[in-house]
């Protein structure tokens, strides 16, 4: 897929001419390094959501799962219990699949753990941030070498559905690569972004 052009007239990678909603979250989020713990948590739960829909449905719902999981705050998702699954698949403005529901409370508590072991999910994730010399042409594969390795350490701590897959999407959209086409105008504002940010370390 080549690109597209935006409102301004200027080239965006061609996913976004799906639906003019996506223009914005493709110029103002996809691909900017995130280091935000919660940010990094609501992004990997929604691509979970995600598994089996489109990214269109579950954007349109972000809000909606935002009032719905305490905006993502995972030490408050630890604690949800079977009332709150219930409440959940009550809930229409969300995606009422009760495995993906139940997977956001364990990779919550998962979180809560991963975060006392590493100080951070920031600190952790970018460990896994692959060499930029090593990737192939922008948006060409759902899968890499780096995404492999995350989900199967993930699933080693026991969190559920951050298959390759998910995980891939979540390093495209938090920026640990960038995937804007060679041509995109925000291949190069996100290149800029990448080179100012601080990567996290763990806590000493």
């Amino acid at each position: 897929m080549g690109t597209v052009p935006g409102p301004d007239g200027l080239p965006r990678c061609g996913w976004c001419g799906e639906i003019s909603e996506f223009f914005p979250y493709h110029d103002n989020e996809w691909g900017f390094p995130v280091d935000d713990d919660i940010r990094l948590f609501e992004k990997l739960c929604l691509e979970s959501f995600q598994s089996g829909l489109s990214w269109r449905t579950i954007l349109a719902k972000r809000e909606n799962f935002r009032a719905a999981f305490a905006h993502f705050d995972f030490n408050r998702v630890a604690q949800f219990d079977e009332a709150d699954i219930e409440r959940l698949l009550a809930d229409a403005g969300i995606v009422r699949h009760r495995g993906k529901i139940e997977a956001v409370i364990n990779n919550a508590r998962r979180a809560c753990e991963l975060v006392e072991r590493e100080g951070s999910l920031a600190a952790y994730f970018w460990q896994f941030e692959p060499d930029e010399r090593d990737l192939p042409a922008p948006q060409t594969q759902s899968t890499s070498e780096a995404s492999i390795a995350l989900s199967k350490e993930l699933k080693k701590q026991g969190w559920k559905f951050v298959g390759p897959t998910t995980v891939y999407a979540f390093m495209q959209a938090m920026g640990l690569i960038n995937d804007h086409l060679d041509n995109c105008v925000y291949r190069d504002k996100v290149a800029e972004a990448r080179k100012a940010f601080k990567r996290p370390v763990k806590a000493r």
